[in-house]
């Protein structure tokens, strides 16, 4: 596609021909456009997201749309979002190997970009509302998280790298302001796009109704608005997230920025909450056994996180924070500063785990771990539990020492009947 031409949607129809001189395609797919099989995938939010197969193989194509996709025209959105995606792809790629697609080909004109498709990989989500198990997944996350955060920070980076790349993605404006609005500040009042589950409303009276609940949420905020320390996934959830039985591979990192360490980590742990408090509605006999298993892949994955940052820590750290020569090489031990950073981590990888369980059921773009649970009363009854245990953790976030205390808050609150 020549990068000359203006910008222009693509069709299940207009495919085949507008891309048929894209080599990344001729050559996986197979050179004849005509042969080529073309289906629209895209359940997201915001993009449009084919699947091209053809005689030689199939990869995937995914397009942004100039407005929010779940709203329509009414939201304009930057197309530049695909020229952060493609540059995030990049440097996970190199900073967590394997753990990403393949990226084959970036066209910044058309905002598109063709990828390795995975198969027989599917989101996470579907495999956590069908009680399906994944081998291996808390180690892959718990390593992602940390490799991604720790390579991507100043404890390994260059600071002339690192401020580049900080000033790269500070152009991404429009979608972390989403996340700023949507995710910290949008739960909390009446919100033009807000929804929730009829019968909540008590619940969400309570927690708009907490001033000091809101104080610390916007403490949170301002630490995700103002702290470089790493660059984020951003928008790091079970449906970002593709497995098979036993292999994952983390996708979509368009809400990329550089943040907190501890935001994707609390971020991918609230789907993981959130995927335990719903599974009444999708379990039978089985259920008590997968809502363990769930609440052991929370607890792996951040010991995974926690074992893996160490060992960078110690391997890794060439960035200039807490450089060897103020410890290793004069005969001191670095153990207790990085039990210090990592403190912080959890501190802030707690509070946002509670916001996002509270911006999933109360704000625009719920998953569908609740929402596709038809019976209204139940599906307010588990949704309440979530929510006052998003609650609970922004508020004790400092006093959470170990994840065995979050699971076992878990484990209370969904023996609680909240309504």
């Amino acid at each position: 596609m020549s990068a000359a031409l203006e910008y222009e949607a693509l069709t299940v129809e207009s495919l085949p021909k507008r891309l048929s001189d894209v080599a990344a395609l001729t050559s996986s797919v197979g050179p004849d456009s005509t042969f080529w099989q073309v289906q629209e995938v895209g359940d997201g939010n915001l993009n449009l997201v084919f699947v091209v197969s053809g005689p030689e193989g199939t990869v995937i194509v995914k397009q942004a749309l100039p407005y929010v996709r779940l709203v329509g025209d009414s939201w304009p959105l930057p197309l530049y979002r695909a020229f952060y995606e493609y540059h995030a792809l990049t440097r996970q790629a190199a900073r967590a190997p394997g753990a990403v697609p393949e990226v084959l080909h970036f066209d910044e004109s058309q905002a598109l970009i063709v990828m390795e498709f995975l198969a027989p990989h599917v989101i996470l989500r579907r495999k956590l509302i069908a009680g399906e198990q994944v081998a291996g997944l808390a180690d892959f996350l718990g390593k992602f998280c940390a490799q991604t955060a720790f390579r991507g920070s100043e404890l390994s980076m260059k600071s002339a790298d690192k401020k580049a790349d900080v000033a790269l993605f500070a152009g991404n404006v429009e979608i972390p302001a989403i996340t700023e609005g949507l995710v910290f500040t949008d739960p909390y009042f009446d919100a033009e796009m807000n929804n929730h589950t009829e019968g909540l409303d008590p619940v969400v009276a309570q927690l708009r109704g907490d001033v000091g609940l809101k104080v610390r949420v916007q403490q949170a905020l301002q630490r995700f608005a103002s702290n470089t320390q790493t660059m984020l996934h951003g928008d790091l959830h079970s449906g970002s997230i593709m497995s098979t039985q036993a292999d994952s591979r983390v996708i979509d990192p368009e809400f990329v920025q550089y943040g907190p360490i501890g935001f994707d980590i609390g971020m991918l742990c609230a789907n993981f909450l959130m995927a335990y408090f719903s599974q009444p509605a999708h379990r039978g006999d089985d259920l008590e056994a997968y809502q363990a298993w769930i609440l052991s892949v929370i607890t792996d994955t951040c010991a995974g996180f926690d074992a893996a940052f160490r060992a960078l820590w110690k391997n890794e750290r060439t960035g200039i924070l807490y450089p060897a020569s103020l410890f290793e090489y004069q005969g001191h031990d670095s153990a207790p500063a990085c039990d210090a950073m990592l403190a912080e981590i959890w501190r802030d990888a707690w509070t946002f785990c509670g916001i996002e369980m509270h911006r999933r059921c109360l704000s625009l773009a719920h998953n569908a771990d609740f929402e596709e649970i038809e019976d209204i009363p139940t599906r307010a009854r588990l949704e309440a539990r979530n929510l006052m245990m998003g609650a609970a953790l922004v508020h004790q976030a400092e006093t959470l020492s170990d994840v065995s205390m979050v699971c076992a808050m878990a484990q209370d609150f969904n023996r609680k009947d909240i309504l």
